[in-house]
């Protein structure tokens, strides 16, 4: 199926046109047919010489009913362009065509009407020259009276060549159905219909409905009539959802594929029109079926700030709208840069910002993206329509090598500072690490590891127990012997001494993490910390140290250090009265 949006002045025929080549009925409201004016959207479709499907939206030419007229063209990728041969061109030619070129639609028609009436001639001279002015370019051009049928087979042949041209729709990719209509079917409960402009929607889908954060299911499929177990793009396609009320969306939702679409209520865009500096400070954003007033801030000569005032589902390099809604005009398209953009809260942001915004040109880039962001989750990449095909360097964290290496150097040296500052304890404590490097994952800290350095019980040190001196890592293997069933019994000096750990052997097991130093001579196996916080967090809580001590089935002389370490490393928390909890 191919669909296309009608285009044009009040009273022009776009209606009368579509009748005329479809047999259906577009205007769907009593009051439309009793006036003979398009009030809200219409549809309709046929089948082309060709043996292709062709659908219609037909949208109303009226001042008054702008909105209504972006709601049906903002999904659709081509445009009939209609002028009536007896009056030309009109205010609402004008804007429909500006509204076009906002939008980016490169691919139209343009149908001359009345020709019974008047000659074509000059109407269609005139037409020609505005809409090859626009993204449009040079269109073929049909004249045809819809009271006589002159010219539809003309306009039949033509449409087939339009629609060849059309590029062809990706169908695998995720599903963002702007919703046009929704309604209530007695029996079905609620149904919405929009134009699906690129992947697959099939009965029994998880849906998610934007804005709302909530799933919903695919009940049924309507294409042209008919029920559907699957449609595909390019399509007019009603869905049926099941469990839905019908005052939970309306138009301007979008229904989209789980998990694939950023929501945002900023963004920064590039315009085509009137320059930053001459927008109002408040336009409304038209994209898809939706209209939201937005706010705008100037980052450039041709690129602002929009602050929406709802969250939408927008990727990079989506086009849009701006319209003042007070003049009744057209203030120019923009081409979506990012839709996750950084705050502006230091001095001199905005301009570097600008200078930034400048180098893009709205097309995803994955590695420009990576040189930006430094370090960003492949799932944050594609849900703001970036194609990801690069190797996570951890996890599913994505990082820009010339960061990523930079970040490898900085950890030997905040590694051996910390050794420094430290040297009671047997490495740095990896979420130490990761702030110092002001990482948001411990993950990304763990990948960074290379030889020499290791990690070991949730350090990172310089050395490992097997590089130990065959002594000392022969005195470690018998404390570890002895103390085995007796983890929080610490030896006394003396049994350190009959062992061959003397105050540099020991300093050596700590630094390879093979020990725990609490005091000068009070150490314990490097993994008593962890089981210590599981055993004090079966006790009641808040305990006492004497509680502790008997828990532990060890001695003040370890119990006091233990529970201070504890302490320092936030595992516990010492309360007023020396009572202590677990930190959960």
């Amino acid at each position: 199926m191919f669909v296309v949006a009608t285009a044009g002045h009040v009273d022009h025929g776009k209606s009368t046109l579509v009748r005329a080549l479809t047999g259906m009925e577009p205007d769907r409201w009593a009051e439309e047919r009793r006036r003979g004016m398009t009030i809200d959207l219409g549809f309709a479709w046929t089948t082309l010489p060709s043996g292709g499907t062709i659908a219609f939206v037909d949208v109303p030419g009226h001042e008054r009913f702008v909105p209504n007229m972006l709601a049906g063209v903002g999904p659709v990728p081509a445009a009939l362009i209609v002028v009536a041969a007896d009056e030309g061109w009109m205010p609402q030619s004008a804007e429909h065509l500006a509204a076009l070129d906002a939008l980016g639609v490169g691919y139209g028609l343009l149908v001359v009407t009345r020709a019974d009436l008047a000659d074509p001639g000059p109407a269609t001279e005139r037409a020609r020259d505005e809409i090859a002015a626009s993204s449009l370019g040079a269109v073929e051009t049909v004249a045809v009276s819809g009271l006589t049928g002159a010219g539809l087979p003309q306009l039949r042949a033509a449409l087939d060549r339009l629609v060849a041209r059309l590029p062809e729709p990706v169908a695998d990719a995720p599903v963002r159905l702007w919703v046009d209509r929704s309604f209530t079917v007695r029996g079905s409960g609620t149904v919405v219909t929009g134009t699906l402009g690129a992947g697959r929607l099939r009965v029994g889908d998880t849906l998610e409905l934007a804005g709302v954060d909530e799933p919903v299911r695919v009940r049924g499929l309507h294409c042209l009539g008919e029920a559907r177990a699957e449609v595909s793009a390019v399509a007019r396609v009603a869905v049926n959802l099941r469990g839905t009320p019908r005052d939970r969306l309306g138009r301007g939702d979008a229904l989209l594929t789980p998990g694939r679409f950023h929501r945002t209520d900023l963004v920064d865009v590039r315009l085509s029109g009137d320059p930053a500096a001459d927008l109002p400070a408040t336009l409304t954003l038209h994209v898809g079926s939706a209209a939201v007033p937005v706010r705008v801030r100037p980052l450039g000569v041709d690129t602002v700030r929009l602050r929406l005032a709802r969250p939408l589902p927008l990727l990079v390099g989506d086009r849009a709208l701006l319209r003042d809604p007070g003049r009744h005009r057209v203030a120019g398209g923009v081409r979506v840069l990012d839709v996750a953009p950084p705050p502006l809260s230091r001095r001199g942001a905005a301009a570097a910002r600008a200078a930034v915004l400048a180098e893009l040109d709205g097309r995803p880039d994955l590695a420009g993206e990576l040189r930006r962001r430094r370090l960003v989750r492949v799932g944050a990449l594609r849900r703001m329509g970036v194609p990801v095909q690069a190797t996570p360097v951890a996890a599913d964290w994505l990082a820009d090598p010339g960061h990523w290496r930079q970040l490898g150097d900085r950890v030997t040296e905040e590694v051996t500072r910390y050794a420094r500052e430290h040297p009671l304890e047997a490495g740095m404590p990896v979420d130490a690490l990761r702030q110092r490097l002001a990482l948001p994952d411990r993950a990304l800290v763990e990948a960074l590891v290379r030889p020499p350095l290791r990690v070991h019980g949730g350090r990172i040190g310089t050395a490992a127990v097997d590089t130990l001196p065959e002594p000392v890592a022969r005195a470690v293997q018998r404390v570890r012997a002895e103390y085995a069933d007796r983890p929080f019994r610490a030896p006394e000096a003396d049994r350190l001494v009959e062992l061959g750990l003397g105050p540099r052997e020991i300093g050596a097991a700590v630094r390879a993490g093979a020990l725990l130093r609490l005091a000068d001579t009070v150490v314990l196996l490097p993994d008593a910390l962890d089981a210590a916080v599981t055993v004090l967090a079966g006790l009641p809580q808040p305990f006492t140290l004497s509680a502790a001590r008997q828990a532990l089935d060890t001695t003040r002389r370890v119990a006091v250090p233990l529970l201070e370490l504890l302490d320092r490393r936030g595992a516990t928390r010492r309360l007023p009265d020396d009572a202590r909890v677990v930190v959960t």
